[in-house]
């Protein structure tokens, strides 16, 4: 039988396709150079990186119902002004300063390849592309420095508030990040596993609380305050923006597992419960000491639950999320409470709520961890083994050193901004309030306060 040249090219060909779709053959792409994108955890991760960023409008609607009408559209703008000014910064430079390898001693990181993210172009990180990875992490540093907006309310000036979260941003939040959550970051490796902060409760709410608190006090009280009666504007949007943020914590928390599987499943939950028991504790509270329910103490609740679960809902079970919720409910009220005649003039409560929350969760969970996470810290320490009280050591180790690092730096900017750009806004711009004397509009259409 002859063979043209056509019919061994056509055998050739159909031969080539065979084996191509065989696994494991030569022809097949080779894997650890083209590693295969994991699609549910990738589409899961998208999911939670628009759930952290819807947080944002909810925390400007949540913050821009509790102030005067004469503040609501400056408040909210804090917010969204984060959005774009921490949206740059964080492509540019802070994704390298946060996950780069160690520099200057450990206190931040660096990689060239994530300065204008442009080396991850074809990353991919455990099955998902790295570009949302980076931007997953970008929305929680937008949301940070946002945060601390709420304690500064209704007397700074708009320029000089840019130019502090772009400080705080570069100063505090990127070494935080890097200690905790970069592979080679000193509290990542502390003890024997390391400190416990799933989705930030150091990294976010302790560290801007305690610069809210320092800030709130370098900047003095609101005019009038505390004895004048300081009433909100809409608690309506104040509710909405509760209810986005208890929604879009769905993805802060669970999305922090990097992961579509049981340990998201577990983080959800504990969300979910802890957010609830928080909002159950504070209608309690009031039902017993005013004899009435509040919708200002509700959402407070529910903060309170959300927050002290943070850095806790990748290791505790349910009883135990619900523990943490009453009692960080119980701390932010008292808290509340005591704030008038301690004489700082923490607005929005940053402090009172995600500062005292979130640090009662990072401390108090480690009595709630799970045996299986204790067995394997204890078989990651060697014969002596790892107890409650050695993590609880490393907890008390992160707390102390981001409230130190952040309250000090935060004073440090506080002061450069002020004779730089001025911070505190001027008597009769204050008056007048930030809408019209910053921003010459009025949220509602209205001009008086």
């Amino acid at each position: 039988m002859k063979y043209t040249t056509s019919r061994i090219i056509s055998v050739f060909f159909l031969v080539s396709g065979v084996l191509a779709s065989v696994p494991g053959i030569a022809f097949a792409a080779d894997p650890a150079a083209n590693p295969v994108i994991d699609t549910g955890t990738t589409a899961w991760m998208l999911t939670s990186t628009a759930l952290v960023l819807l947080m944002v409008p909810g925390l400007a609607m949540f913050y821009g119902g509790l102030v005067r009408t004469k503040n609501v559209l400056g408040t909210m703008m804090h917010s969204f002004a984060a959005m774009a000014i921490i949206g740059v910064l964080w492509a540019v430079c802070g994704y390298a300063l946060a996950f780069g390898k160690n520099i200057l001693g450990g206190v931040v990181g660096w990689s060239n390849d994530y300065f204008f993210l442009n080396g991850i172009d074809d990353a991919i990180k455990n099955g998902v592309p790295e570009y949302v990875i980076a931007m997953f992490q970008g929305k929680f540093a937008i949301i940070t420095p946002a945060l601390i907006s709420g304690a500064i309310a209704e007397r700074v000036y708009f320029r000089g508030y840019c130019l502090f979260i772009s400080l705080w941003f570069l100063l505090i939040y990127c070494p935080l990040c890097h200690w905790v959550w970069a592979s080679d970051g000193w509290l990542y490796n502390a003890g024997a596993s390391g400190v416990i902060d799933l989705a930030g409760g150091l990294v976010i709410h302790v560290s801007a609380g305690v610069s809210a608190l320092v800030a709130a006090i370098y900047l003095g009280p609101r005019q009038g305050y505390p004895k004048t009666a300081i009433q909100p504007n809409n608690l309506v949007m104040t509710l909405m923006g509760a209810g986005l943020l208890w929604v879009g914590w769905f993805g802060f928390n669970a999305g922090s597992t990097v992961h579509s599987g049981l340990d998201t499943a577990r983080a959800l939950t504990m969300t979910q419960i802890s957010a609830a028991s928080g909002a159950l504790t504070w209608l309690i509270i009031e039902a017993i000491i005013f004899r009435k329910a509040t919708a200002l103490g509700f959402v407070s609740g529910i903060l309170a639950g959300l927050v002290v679960i943070t850095p806790a809902a990748g290791v505790v079970q349910p009883y135990g999320a619900m523990i943490l919720g009453a009692i960080s409910a119980m701390a932010c009220y008292y808290m509340l409470s005591v704030k008038p005649r301690l004489g700082y003039d923490d607005a929005l409560d940053c402090f009172g709520i995600h500062g005292v929350g979130s640090g009662v969760g990072v401390l108090l969970l480690t009595f709630f961890i799970r045996d299986s996470w204790m067995k394997a810290a204890g078989a990651a320490a060697g014969p002596k083994g790892w107890t409650v009280m050695d993590q609880f050591m490393v907890q008390l180790t992160g707390i102390c050193a981001t409230a130190i690092f952040a309250g000090a730096l935060t004073l440090v900017i506080c002061v450069i901004v002020e004779k730089t750009v001025k911070f505190r806004l001027d008597p009769e711009k204050e008056t007048i309030g930030l809408d019209y004397s910053l921003h010459g509009e009025h949220g509602y259409g209205l001009t008086q306060s």
